[in-house]
């Protein structure tokens, strides 16, 4: 009988420690910091590029974020919305060759992170 109940607890914990690593792998994956001189130089930006571009970043990297608290339907909406968002803000200040490598980038991101869908 104690074997069993032990073997219980075990198979609980586990199961919550997956459970557990589960939700913040989910959280961490809407986490979208990047190294700003890296994505920088892989744009070509010039400085005044640089600063709206980091803004830009900044605050879809708070919305993504924010999305991840929520629920599985609300947060779709939030990172649709919040994607669209930035990439519209990306076109006033990025050229059409930045632009396409931005999106390229993006994507890839995304796409790494499982959020594509």
């Amino acid at each position: 009988m104690i074997m069993t109940l032990v073997a219980m607890l075990s198979m609980t914990t586990a199961f919550a420690e997956d459970e557990n690593t589960n939700a913040v792998k989910n959280v961490e994956a809407y986490k979208m910091d990047v190294n700003m001189d890296k994505l920088a130089s892989a744009l070509n930006l010039d400085w005044n590029q640089r600063d709206a571009v980091e803004n830009i970043h900044r605050v879809f990297n708070t919305e993504m974020t924010y999305a991840a608290q929520y629920g599985k339907n609300d947060r779709e909406n939030m990172v649709k919305r919040a994607i669209d968002t930035d990439v519209k803000r990306m076109r006033s200040v990025l050229s059409k060759e930045q632009m396409h490598t931005y999106l390229m980038l993006l994507n890839t991101t995304l796409n790494n992170r499982g959020l594509n869908k």
